[in-house]
């Protein structure tokens, strides 16, 4: 089994702290596959260009947030 990243491992404890956890880790999934990179590799204007993608499907902002 793969080890997380730093970065990974930071995101499950802030989720959780949250009671995020499950909501978030699957729309990072889904954030990251429309790219087709890791999370930590996508840049800014990327999270922006995917905020317009989820507009032009007329997504909820909760799934754009």
């Amino acid at each position: 089994m793969a080890t997380m990243s730093p970065l990974h491992q930071r995101m499950i404890q802030d989720m959780t702290v949250r009671n995020l956890q499950k909501s978030c880790i699957y729309a990072i999934a889904k954030f990251s596959r429309y790219f087709g990179y890791a999370p930590d590799r996508l840049s800014f204007e990327q999270v922006q260009a995917y905020q317009l993608h989820l507009i032009s499907q007329k997504r909820s902002w909760s799934h754009i947030n």
